[in-house]
């Protein structure tokens, strides 16, 4: 079962990998670095800022950075205790697959998925009574994480995993934030 499993992920890379056409390589490029999404990040925070109290909101943005945080330090020990080579590292695949980066470190779970979908989730339980349409943010954790496939570094696995890890987290963040920092921001209002 496990083999079959890890069989179809490599299948499912290879194939989704070298659906890549050259003309869009640099969009993918573009679209994998995390320095590209500086303007959302900065969007979530203004609209965090426009739609609460200026304590809650600030404290909505400590919550969504220590997110990061944990997400970050999480993936790398995991990523380190599993050890699993990307594969733009695999020796098998190179003569199979298209390479746009070439990350050295581990694979698995992905810290794009993961961190994408993590604050994404966060934004969203934040936002989703103040802003309808802030679900179409979901946009950009699959855009970002299908780039990782296109530039060859991660398996479908990869990107599953570190998605649920980060919605769980996300909504781990929220509850927490309800529960334990929003009633001590609201005690001094009328």
């Amino acid at each position: 079962m496990w083999e079959r499993l890890l069989q179809w992920d490599r299948d499912t890379f290879i194939y989704l990998n070298n659906l890549g056409i050259e003309d869009y390589d640099s969009f993918w490029s573009l679209v994998t670095h995390t320095t590209t999404w500086i303007p959302l990040y900065v969007l979530f925070f203004i609209l965090l800022l426009l739609k609460y109290p200026r304590k809650e909101a600030i404290s909505m943005i400590l919550m969504t950075l220590l997110l990061f945080g944990f997400v970050m330090g999480f993936m790398e020990l995991t990523k380190n205790f599993i050890g699993r080579l990307r594969p733009n590292n695999n020796e098998e695949l190179s003569a199979l697959i298209r390479v746009l980066i070439t990350p050295t470190d581990y694979s698995f779970f992905s810290g794009h998925a993961a961190n994408s979908f993590a604050i994404t989730t966060l934004i969203v339980l934040f936002l989703r009574k103040k802003l309808r349409w802030v679900y179409f943010f979901y946009l950009w954790p699959l855009l970002f994480s299908l780039s990782r496939i296109y530039v060859g570094v991660h398996y479908p696995s990869d990107l599953i995993v570190g998605a649920l890890v980060g919605i769980l987290m996300a909504i781990s963040f929220y509850k927490i934030f309800r529960k334990f920092i929003l009633p001590y921001l609201t005690l001094d209002r009328p």
